[in-house]
């Protein structure tokens, strides 16, 4: 069932990244890392539907972040909203992303604002990890800082090489797991859909597997509607069928999905 959030902050992070928190404390009291809520946002009166938003944080207060870009008429609409305005909020949904444990070694790879979708990862790990965050440009590395104060090394990569390794953030991959060739890595994804593809089939590769994230299209958000699934794998004659990712998703083991051969 909907509940209220009553907006407490909304504010620029970084360029068109935004933080809005709201006050939603049966939300919070629910959520693991890798779920989301779906957002009805105020004065957006000419669109019924609602947003998906990865669930950044929690506090034991009830404050529920989000972090957004501003790329459409929606986040735009929720841009503009002050605090004191209330927006319904579905939630939480979706397939979490499991815990970390003792003796393992967290390793997220994230792509933009993937960061966000994983940093109660972080938050929650009981050991110290590693962050490989890709984007664009230095512009778009985002919540790097939190994750520092997490205790996790941060490694970044960008296409334009203005900021760390210059590239994509999967040609972080190989470094990382020959440098603990001697723990049990427990592998963590959230980020566009070629970087996750790509991630998956080389973890696949070299005997690992991983979760991913698949951040979809959304739009009932309670998996009536078939407009957000993708390809798993399936024992039957074509070798896979559509999951929904509202409702099976959005977190998958890299085993479970589909690749298309290249």
């Amino acid at each position: 069932m909907p509940k209220t959030g009553e907006i407490l902050k909304n504010e620029v992070l970084k360029d068109s990244y935004f933080k809005v928190e709201f006050h939603a404390p049966e939300i919070c009291k629910q959520t693991c890392p890798g779920q989301f809520v779906h957002v009805k946002i105020a004065r957006l009166r000419d669109r019924l539907l609602r947003r998906p938003f990865s669930i950044c944080d929690i506090s034991a207060d009830g404050k529920l972040t989000i972090v957004y870009k501003v790329v459409g008429e929606g986040t735009e609409a929720l841009s503009n909203l002050e605090p004191g305005i209330v927006c319904d909020l579905m939630g939480p949904r979706g397939n979490p992303f499991s815990k970390p444990s003792k003796n393992e070694l967290p390793v997220i790879v994230a792509g933009g604002y993937g960061s966000a979708a994983t940093y109660l990862i972080a938050k929650n790990s009981p050991e110290s990890g590693i962050l490989l965050l890709g984007a664009r440009s230095e512009k778009d590395l985002i919540l790097t800082e939190k994750f520092e104060k997490c205790s996790f090394d941060v490694r970044t990569s960008t296409e334009d090489g203005s900021c760390g390794h210059k590239g994509l953030v999967t040609d972080l991959l190989d470094d990382v797991i020959s440098e603990n060739s001697d723990k049990k890595i427990r592998f963590y994804a959230c980020g566009p859909q070629g970087m996750l593809m790509a991630l998956g089939k080389k973890l696949l590769e070299r005997g690992l597997d991983g979760e991913l994230s698949l951040d979809h299209l959304m739009c009932c958000g309670v998996g009536a509607c078939f407009a957000c699934v993708v390809k798993v794998k399936a024992d039957n004659a074509d070798g896979w069928r559509y999951a929904r990712t509202c409702n099976e998703g959005p977190v998958f083991k890299a085993s479970e999905v589909y690749y298309p051969e290249s």
